[in-house]
């Protein structure tokens, strides 16, 4: 959530936010009303609970004349308190529901618009002239199909559309990937997990998944959990309610977990291969970091994303997300797109967010500094990153280094976690 001092203080940025997002303006006023509600309703109770002792230390001293007085007004005050108080709670509630509501502030250079408005910042690598290599590229599900490497068939008859099994060579490409990624988030010093993928509540809602994004989670009511659709989840919830020292920041992590997303609101969109689909792994980064270095460790995520890409030989693009496609907890996102040859475009590989101090408040995860010789307690910065969406990069990888005969070439950098392999072969049928 955002800090209600600069919704009151600078509700205008809070309104041109809310505006760039495509979200609803009127929210900001609705809070404004709802905060001076509760702050007053505050005030009227602490002025009659003051009271109300005031007047518990007068009654053994008054006269027995006096005293039934007294006693009546006690009563009425009990009852007034009573009436604050619930007046109070219900102001609170009414607060905390629609600030909940409210996204995070967008940062002030990120491109104002939907889903296509975004701004491209980078262009890495080479896409493959394949008509001049003599051959028509296959896509993903042809090559892994051919490689015994994907089975979407069996995957629909089992689960349903949208889901697959990776066999043979698909899972050890898989188990290759996650060992390459979670080597290198090490050897950058990020510090290894495997999360739940199991979440209460609490955990979901502090990321600001239960949001506009509600619709693409999974709920299972009878127990009241959530399957989380990326580590981010309980990695921004795994200090959920601490104070961390500010000696002890940035405190990185590497997430590695299955994902589950309904993929409400795309039928008919990425139907065929593992582009699109509910259920997969992903190695994830997580940051915590002071609010004042939020910023410079946003652009330390993207660069590890760039070298993991870079890495894997794949020819992409770094976009800076515009406003309406930011998701509620991020105030900027960069995107990884990678090269598809047989779409014929970049699509998403990985992203990098800042969130700022909006999980942070929801969680309450704070920091803990010596501000000129006073410890001042605040919340601080946490930040996310894909490193390896496995699905769609082996779509990548497939696409981008497969050969005329239908073989697949497989990057420098997996080979030490493939056995030494150079190449995927299609089997004998």
């Amino acid at each position: 959530m955002i800090d209600l001092r600069l919704l009151r203080e600078d509700p205008d940025r809070v309104r041109a936010s809310q505006r760039a997002r495509g979200e609803d303006v009127a929210l900001v006023d609705a809070l404004l009303s709802a905060d001076e509600r509760r702050r007053s309703s505050g005030v009227r109770f602490d002025e009659l609970r003051s009271e109300q002792k005031a007047l518990g230390k007068l009654i053994p001293k008054a006269t027995p004349e006096e005293r039934a007085e007294l006693l009546q007004k006690a009563e009425q005050l009990k009852t007034d308190v009573k009436a604050a108080e619930a007046e109070q709670n219900e102001a609170d509630e009414t607060a905390r529901k629609l600030l909940l509501q409210l996204g995070n502030i967008v940062h002030t250079d990120v491109p104002v618009g939907g889903e296509e408005d975004f701004v491209v910042l980078e262009t890495h690598g080479t896409i493959r002239d394949f008509a001049a290599e003599g051959f028509e590229p296959k896509d993903h599900l042809e090559l892994g199909e051919a490689l015994g490497a994907i089975d979407v068939e069996r995957g629909a008859k089992v689960s349903g559309s949208r889901f697959y099994y990776l066999t043979g060579v698909g899972a050890l490409l898989e188990l290759a990937l996650v060992n390459a990624a979670i080597a290198q988030a090490t050897e950058a010093g990020f510090i290894p997990m495997l999360t739940p993928a199991l979440v209460r509540p609490r955990a979901m809602e502090g990321t600001g998944f239960l949001g506009q994004a509600a619709e693409n989670v999974y709920h299972l009511e009878k127990d009241d959990y959530y399957l989380v659709g990326t580590s981010e989840v309980p990695l921004a919830a795994y200090h959920m309610d601490e104070i961390i020292e500010a000696d002890k920041l940035p405190l990185r992590y590497a997430g590695f977990s299955p994902c589950f997303r309904r993929e409400a609101g795309t039928y008919g969109k990425d139907t065929r291969g593992i582009f699109r689909v509910h259920q997969f792994d992903k190695v994830e980064m997580f940051s915590y970091v002071a609010p004042e270095d939020a910023e410079a460790e946003h652009k330390r995520l993207l660069e590890w994303e760039k070298q993991w890409l870079t890495g894997l030989e794949l020819p992409f693009q770094v976009i800076d997300v515009a406003t309406g496609d930011l998701g509620a907890s991020a105030s900027r996102k960069f995107d990884c797109e990678a090269w598809i040859p047989t779409q014929g475009k970049y699509r998403e590989l990985t992203s990098a967010s800042n969130c700022d101090s909006f999980q942070a408040r929801r969680l309450s995860v704070r920091m803990r500094d010596d501000q000129g010789g006073k410890k001042v307690v605040q919340p601080l910065a946490t930040l996310n990153g894909t490193l390896c969406a496995v699905p769609r990069t082996i779509v990548a990888i497939l696409e981008n280094h497969q050969l005329a005969d239908g073989s697949v070439r497989v990057p420098e950098m997996l080979r030490p976690y493939l056995g030494g392999r150079e190449v995927l072969e299609p089997i004998a049928k």
